[in-house]
């Protein structure tokens, strides 16, 4: 079943400026919260999917790669946040983007409970991201792949415990009253002790850092998807370094895509290059060349008489696109090679054919010139 389009769920058009998106965030948000309609899946389904939407319209690497590619840049652990499939619950809903509804509702900025109408509590702390780089060949681009990297990551070690935080009284804020000439202000910021996480750690093994966490090894699995290019971003949820305390969240592993330069193939969105040398003769009596693709080698047929910068354009052996729009071309550039060193019977021969009709160039209107070809390679 297709996905909505972000921008109609969040009301916006494809133009909106940030604001707008933020805006048309908080009013679908508003609309659709919890609190103003308990016990409706629908609007559960509708307040989820307006988050899943501003997460990506929020930020402009992901907005961008949406914008290019639609839904099928965030397929297979692409990034798009966890949510639609419901990897991610209403508290991480209300982690990431509580701050952006001010004061509308609950007391202090806060939402009211989910489902039960009294308060949320703190916000859940996420660990950190952790960014790695996987290099991938045209083969493996051109099919999909399954990668497994090993990662060092920061988990609660065990028999790690933790209290409540006292300076907080584990609400993660604390409270500053302030005179000024209006009156009283009352203002809240993070906690110092616990940064946030309403809790300090209690007993710490040995192994453990002053959080409570320790570093370990991991093999995480990746699933990439075909047709991916240099520089696009995939994310894999929860496999980034752990936060302290039982309330947190773990952070995501932010996988970077890096293409290998392959041997004679060159790439071009999803098209693909291949030079192809011939010499003098095969060029006038013709030949049946083996050539590379990223499926195998394929055999293309060198028609007599062919001339150096003919392009044969193999269909559909290129690349595939990554919003499955198909795959591109293999565009195959023949190159004549002019021999340098003559015997002298060879330099005999080509002075006899100096004068040759047959020798003679004699282009015919359907022979393009160089910037013709240039123009329908791109067209």
């Amino acid at each position: 079943m297709a996905k909505q389009d972000y921008y109609e769920i969040l009301g916006v058009s494809k133009n909106a400026t940030p604001a707008e998106i933020k805006k048309g965030y908080r009013k679908m948000a508003i609309k659709y919260h919890p609190d103003k309609n308990p016990d409706n899946k629908e609007a559960e389904e509708q307040f989820k999917k307006a988050a899943e939407a501003y997460e990506i319209l929020s930020d402009e690497n992901k907005k961008a790669r949406y914008d290019q590619y639609g839904h099928a840049a965030f397929e297979n652990g692409g990034g798009a946040g966890g949510f639609g499939g419901g990897g991610m619950n209403m508290d991480d809903i209300f982690s990431q983007f509580g701050d952006i509804f001010g004061g509308a509702f609950g007391g202090g900025g806060g939402f009211g409970g989910f489902g039960g109408g009294g308060s949320r509590g703190r916000a859940r702390v996420k660990g950190s991201n952790l960014r790695i780089r996987v290099k991938l060949t045209l083969e493996e681009i051109a099919n999909g792949v399954e990668k497994k990297v090993k990662v060092r990551r920061k988990v609660k070690a065990a028999g790690a415990t933790f209290k409540t935080c006292t300076t907080c009284n584990g609400s993660g804020q604390v409270m500053r009253v302030t005179n000024t000439i209006l009156g009283r202000m009352q203002s809240a910021s993070t906690c110092p002790t616990c940064h946030g996480a309403g809790e300090i750690l209690d007993k710490r093994p040995k192994n453990a850092d002053a959080q409570g966490l320790e570093q370990k090894e991991e093999t995480v699995s990746i699933k990439i998807p075909a047709g991916v290019t240099e520089g696009v971003q995939l994310k894999v949820n929860g496999k980034g370094n752990s936060a302290p305390g039982n309330n947190a969240v773990d952070g995501d592993l932010i996988v970077v895509i890096e293409e290998i330069k392959h041997e004679t193939l060159k790439r071009e969105g999803t098209n693909l290059h291949y030079d192809l040398y011939i010499n003098f003769s095969e060029a006038v009596l013709g030949i049946n060349k083996n050539i590379d693709t990223v499926t195998g080698k394929v055999k293309i047929k060198i028609e007599p008489g062919t001339q150096s910068g003919k392009i044969l354009r193999l269909r559909g052996k290129g690349l595939p696109s990554i919003d499955h729009y198909g795959n591109g071309d293999l565009l195959v550039h023949i190159n004549v090679w002019t021999p340098q060193n003559l015997s002298k019977e060879q330099k005999e021969f080509f002075e006899k054919m100096k004068t040759d009709e047959n020798f003679t160039p004699n282009p015919s209107k359907t022979d393009k010139s160089f910037f013709e070809k240039v123009k329908d390679m791109f067209s």
